[in-house]
Formats: C-alpha cells, structure tokens, sequence
C-alpha cells in the first residue's frame, strides 16, 4: 500500500458508533474528504515534496531503469540491504523510502490471503472468478487473459487511489501453474490441470493479463509464476512438503515439471518466479543454483526476481537440515540465485552471513537489485501514485456490472457435461415447474470460492440460481460434505419423490481438498454415495448429479446408474456459480467445458504412492503412469471429456503428408544430431518452424453451440514418448447447422518434439499420427540438413 491516511476511518468509525449512515451520506462525506486526501497522499519513494530526495538520480524518470538501480544501490549500506531481503520490506527513511509488502495474492481475483491487500470500506470485495481448474476447462485461452486483465484493474483501483481504505501491493504472487500430477493433491484445484501445454498457455496468457501487454518494460503488476519445482505434495502418507524429497528423472523435470515456468518466464514475460518447498533430488529447490541461477535467470533469462514460498529458507534449516548454521543456509540461497524471502530469515542472518565471509555484499546487492528494478518497473519510484498510468481507477471500477458478468461467463465456459443419457437436460420450465434442490452443496457460498480466494461481490447458490427459473424445494440431505450419518435423508428422499426434476449437488470442499490437505481417495466422502443412489430410485423426475471438487472424483456408480441422467462438473465455479450452473441445466447456456484432468477409478491408487514422481508406466512393478500422456488404464472419464446440447463433426479439411525439419549442417553427425531417427532441438531450424492444418467443424445439431477443438499428436519413438500429448486446442463457436475452418498451427520443435531418456529433447522422425476428434492424419517428418557439413 502506497498511501496512508485516517482521518476519514475514524469519522467513518465515529458514524458506525452514532448509527448506520445513509449511502448517499456517506457518499458525501467520502467525496468531502477525497481532496484532502489527494493532498496529503504519500508516495512510496520520490516524493516531490521531498526537496532532500527528488533529485537524486534514482528518482529521476527521464533516466533509465537500470542507471536508477545502480544509484540507488551505491547510497544503500548493507543493514538496509539485508531489511530489503524480506517480504515485509523495511523502509530507508533516510532516502525516503517506506517499508513495503511484498506478499499479495491473485489466484482467480484478487485475494485477502497474504499481509499485502486488505478489504474494507470504499473496497469491501473484488470479483471472485472461478477457481483454475474450472476456468481450465473453458479451453479459452483469451478468456484467461481476459480474467487477469480485470483482475489488473481491480488491483489497481484498489492500489492506485482511494488506498486509505484498503491495503493493496501491486506484486501478487499468482498464478500457481504446477503440473496436476496426482488425484488426491489438494492444491490441484489451484491448477490449469495435468497437461504441460495447457499449463504453459494458462501460464502465459493469464501473467499477460495480469502483468499488461502494452509493450515495453513498464509493468501495471507484478506476477509470480509458482512453485518452482515438481511441487505437487502438501501431506499424504506421514510426508509433508517441508520434508518431501521429489525424486525426478531429467527427463520428467523437462518434459512435464518445468514447462509451464518456463512458458511462464519467456512468452509471459513474468516478473518473478517462486521457488517451493520440497526438496528435488536432495537440494531444496530455494538452495539449488543449476534451477535458479542457471536455468530460471540464465537459460529462460527472467527479467524479475526470484522469491522463495513462505518461511521455505527457514525450512531448509530448520526441518530439511540442508546446511550446518543458519549463516550458510542465508549465504546458500543468496548464491543460488533467491532474490527475496518470503519469511524473516534473511533479514535476520544475512549481515553475519557476510561478515563470515559466506556471501559477498556484492551477492546480496544483486539480490536487492532485482527486487527494486521491479519496483521502479512499476513506478512505484515515480512519485505521486496518481498522477502515473491508471492512477485515477477507483471504487467504481471493482466489483462493476462488466467485471461480474465475465466471471459468471467464466463459470459456464468452465461446467463440464459428464453425461446426458436421453437426453435428460435441458431441464424445461415447462415440463418441470418443481425441483428438489438436494446435498450439502446445494445452497452454498463459501464452497464455491475454493481457496487463495478474497471477499466477492456477492454470491449466487446454485438454489438461488434455480429458483429463478422454476419453483424449487430444498433439502440439505447431509449436514456438510462429510456426510458422517443418514440423519437428513428422509427429507430428501421424500422431496425427490413431490418434485417433477431433482437436482443433487454434491462433492468436495476445502475441508477434504486444499493446502496442507490431500486426499484419502478419489471417492465421494462419507454416504453421500448413498445418499444420491436412495433419492435417484425415489425421484420422480430426472435425477441431475451436479458436482463441486478440485480434483476428480470416481462417479462410476452414477455413471453407470440409469436412474441418474445426467451429472455435471462445476468445480469451484466462483461468486456466480449457482447461477451458471442454473443456466446450463436450463440450457440458456450450451455446455463446452472439456475435463483438464483425467478422472480416474479408485483402484488407480492401488499401486501408486503420491511420493513417487515419476510420470512414465512401468509394467516391470506394477506402476500405472500418470496422465492421460503416459496411463493407459481405466478411466471414469478421459481428459479432454466433455459433451454438449448439440453435436459436431470434425474432418481434416488440409494437412501435409509429409513435413521436412531442416538440420543446420555444422552440428549434423550421426552421433549428435540423429539418433534412433530423432533431431536434436538445438540443431534444428526452430524458427518459424510451424506445421499448418486446416479442420472443418461442423456443428450438426439444432443448438448454436461453443466447441473445444483438441489437438493430439502420438508421436513416434520408443516406451519413453508420451502415448499421445495435446499439441494445439482452440475453442469456436458454430451455429446449428453451421460450419467453421480453423487454421491450426503447430509449431515443430516446441510441440511435436519429445524428451528422452537423458533429458535431451529431440523431434522424432517418422510418422506422426494427428487426432483430432474422430478424425486422424498421419504426417511423415523428414530430416532436410542445410549448410557445410563438417565431417
């Protein structure tokens, strides 16, 4: 938060104590003050009205950001560097510099977790957008974007002006873009799914909307791409993330884990990336420089900085035992690359780390460098907040009609139809007057956020949402999700039996799925099973499965229950859940949302410890694999499942047959460059490399409808290449009746390769089989070399 100010909270507080103000009292009063308040605001360094700072160099805009970092930290000593090391930034008043807050959150809108953003008076919400998982399932890339660009807006509103009544930091450490890698991890929801291609676009479209694409250096926020690496276990088993050691082969960390930071890092162009918790292969990932300083800041070049997940650096020490004294481990994070940590261990044990000669001031400088650069980036070195780029949003523009209409169309692109058997839905007004509205999901608000989310602008249950298309009878069924006795049923049963429909919310919540929290299993918790099993055999009407979860859940019993016609996916749909949900059963919407994650049954987990990290089937013991890339077992629903009220049908319109990858001449040799009938990446000609198909999608039924198109390439190349991986998806709309071309371009060497055993990524020779839907191609790949070849 960049201003301060009091005075008009305590006359707000005095009102509370003499009575309720009317609004437009308020509002006057508000308006009264604003001037003041304008006139007294406080910028976060540079102010002009400081004669003693405003013409130091690093406070001069018509420099450049790095000559302004570098003045700056000639004037710092090394007690004010190391206070600059930590999330709650301490202030240089000497230079005219406030403490800042680093740590604020923006999952999906922007969050109350994290000591940076508070909500109250002129900002009591901001709009709550469906938990990530969902939002994946539209398959809409300019959707995600879409989303954090209105997320921008509510952060600055709430950042740039009317700050005396909120706290606001404009660095957000989001979005989370970690591999979906096991059912039962229960920060999965916070994810874009299992697919590293799905991951990598979510990654850098939504950073993009955050951060601003309007070019240049110049950022509106500063997001964070997190948890960097091979994250995806909080406590399963006796082990938690302060102690877990992921081993993971070269070839899992490049051709699954990483992928997504670094999508992340070079087309989102994010400006920090956090490390995690977990140890990989021995080192915590804070304290290994071959992942910060060689791969992050080095190879994918990172224009920000590095922060570690919160107390991680006091972790290592203190739980991990990675080094012999806290000054070491200060020194080991510093050298790996770690520009700032969340928790207050560098602050408290870099200044003797130096003094020890562990770490050089030089190291430390250069950690602080990273972090101001930043903030000057930001402009938060630009004196008055106001006067900069969108410094005159406010109030008006949270929580406004446009921002809630997006997340309610979030929340419809983002249901799933798992099954339609009839075709029970839509529901009609007409056939079905009544509803019973039954389970413990059914009426809920909280539930619907998920998790790392904020205070939204309001809620719509999905009872509330019903209710305004037909009259509705609501029975809760169970108390809460754990469903612990039959002690409701009854009434449940008995409204199912009056009601011309029923519709059975069930499933999850953050008391079986969230941080610190993995799941048992895959089942529905406690009789709630039974529960929807008993109301579908008295139903009168229809019985519809609505489900809310994170993480996939095996339904096969109501997949396999004729009683029950249809169910639906909504996971943790947001502030206008109900009401999209609503509108999909209605049919006002026409479900397009595709599973991001595959469902499995629970005998998937018989054999498949959480710790175990590798992503490749291994027949030898038993293993299954994980994803759809690498499992080739039973499924309850496949990724990429997802139905719709109409119908369509692909056809490959134009595709080549065969494709040639030009190989520069210098690196070919039958050693280097082609082994097993495969390429090299770094030998090829990437650049412009795309392969371009044509597909026509029909839409053959009678309802205008928004379809996924998904792409998947199964590519040649032994037991380590994935069975099939998704190489392109786009999402179009077609009219009944209608049809659409769309062009899809697959570039070569970024989707069509694969990584092999050693960690190299090679581009295979051969065949290449494409599908997409119904439809398959098979495309030939051939080496054409180019230039001297050097014998």
């Amino acid at each position: 938060m960049f201003l301060t100010e009091i005075s008009i909270t305590r006359s707000v507080q005095t009102m509370r104590m003499i009575g309720k103000p009317t609004s437009s009292l308020l509002l006057l009063l508000l308006l009264l003050f604003l001037p003041a308040i304008s006139a007294t605001a406080q910028p976060f360094a540079c102010d002009p009205a400081d004669s003693t700072t405003k013409t130091l160099s690093f406070c001069r805009t018509d420099l450049s950001v790095k000559d302004r970092v570098k003045d700056l930290m000639g004037r710092l000593r090394l007690q004010e560097k190391v206070k600059l090391l930590v999330n709650n930034a301490a202030g240089v008043p000497r230079l005219g510099i406030r403490g800042y807050e680093w740590w604020s959150e923006a999952l999906h809108g922007v969050s109350n977790v994290g000591p940076g953003t508070k909500f109250g008076g002129d900002f009591p919400g901001a709009t709550s957008f469906p938990q990530v998982i969902t939002t994946a399932a539209s398959f809409n890339a300019s959707l995600w974007e879409e989303i954090g660009k209105t997320v921008e807006t509510d952060i600055w509103s709430e950042t740039k002006n009317d700050t005396l009544l909120s706290s606001s930091s404009p660095t957000y450490w989001s979005p989370n873009v970690n591999i979906f890698r096991d059912p039962r991890w229960g920060r999965g929801q916070e994810t874009p799914g299992e697919d590293p291609v799905v991951a990598g676009i979510y990654a850098a479209r939504y950073v993009r909307g955050l951060q601003g694409s309007d070019g240049g250096d110049r950022l509106k926020v500063a997001a964070c791409c997190k948890h960097y690496t091979a994250y995806d276990l909080d406590n399963w088993g006796g082990v938690d993330r302060f102690h877990f050691n992921a081993k993971v082969r070269e070839q899992d960390l490049k051709d699954t884990f990483d992928i997504p930071f670094r999508s992340c890092v070079k087309e989102g162009k994010v400006a920090s990336v956090m490390c995690s918790y977990n140890e990989v292969n021995g080192i915590p990932t804070c304290a290994d420089p071959k992942l910060l300083r060689r791969t992050v800041r080095g190879a994918w070049r990172l224009n920000g900085y590095i922060v570690s997940d919160c107390d991680s650096v006091g972790v290592l020490f203190n739980n991990q035992h990675y080094t012999s004294s806290p000054e070491a481990a200060a020194a080991a994070v510093i050298k790996a690359g770690l520009d700032l940590d969340c928790g207050p261990f560098l602050a408290v044990h870099t200044e003797n780390a130096v003094q020890k000669g562990l770490v050089s001031e030089a190291e430390v400088s250069e950690a602080v460098a990273n972090t101001v650069t930043v903030q000057m980036r930001l402009g938060m070195f630009d004196g008055e907040p106001s006067a900069q780029p969108y410094g005159k949003l406010g109030p008006k523009d949270v929580c406004s009609t446009s921002h809630q209409e997006l997340a309610l169309e979030a929340a419809r692109q983002g249901i799933v139809l798992l099954k339609n058997d009839g075709p029970v839905l839509p529901l009609s007004r007409r056939r079905h007057p009544s509803i019973a509205v039954i389970g413990p999901n059914s009426d809920v608000t909280l539930t619907m956020i998920g998790n790392y989310a904020g205070v939204p602008c309001g809620y719509t249950t999905p009872l509330q949402g019903l209710g305004k298309y037909t009259r509705t009878v609501h029975e809760a069924g169970c108390a809460d999700v754990a469903c612990a006795n039959d002690t409701l049923f009854g009434g449940a049963i008995g409204a199912a039996r009056q009601a011309d429909a029923t519709v059975l919310v069930m499933g999850l919540d953050q008391s079986i799925e969230a941080e610190f929290v993995d799941r048992a299993g895959l089942l529905l918790p406690g009789r709630q099973q039974e529960l929807i099993s008993k109301v579908a055999s008295a139903s009168k009407g229809p019985t519809i499965l609505v489900l809310m979860s994170g993480g996939p859940v095996d339904v096969s019993f109501a997949h396999n229950d004729p009683r029950i016609g249809a169910i639906l996916w909504a996971g943790y749909p947001g502030q206008a859940g109900g009401a999209a949900i609503a509108d999909v059963l209605f049919g006002t919407h026409n479900p397009g949302g595709k599973l991001p994650m595959t469902w499995y049954p629970q005998e998937y987990l018989d054999n498949l410890p959480m710790t175990t990290m590798d992503m490749r089937a291994d027949p030898s013991r038993n293993y299954p694999g994980r994803t759809y890339r690498f499992y080739k077992g039973p499924v309850v629903y496949p990724f990429g499942h997802g139905m719709s009220y109409t119908s369509f049908v692909h056809t490959i319109a134009d595709a080549p047959k065969a494709f040639s990858v030009p190989v520069d001449g210098r690196h070919h040799s039958n050693t280097t460059t082609v082994s097993s009938m495969s390429i090299r990446v770094n030998h090829a000609k990437c650049e412009r490399l795309a392969l371009r198909v044509h597909v026509d999608v029909k839409n053959t039924g009678s309802r205008d409808g928004s379809h996924t198109l998904l792409v998947f390439s199964s590519p040649p190349g032994g037991d380590w290449a994935p069975q099939k991986q998704l190489v392109a998806f786009e999402k179009v709309s077609v009219r009944a009746g209608g049809q659409q071309r769309i062009g899809v371009s697959i570039r070569v060497c970024k989707y069509l390769s694969v990584v092999d055993r050693f960690g190299v990524r090679r581009i295979p020779m051969g065949e290449h089989g494409l599908h997409i839907g119904d439809a398959r191609h098979a495309v030939s790949l051939e080496a054409q070399t180019i230039g001297v070849i050097r014998s």
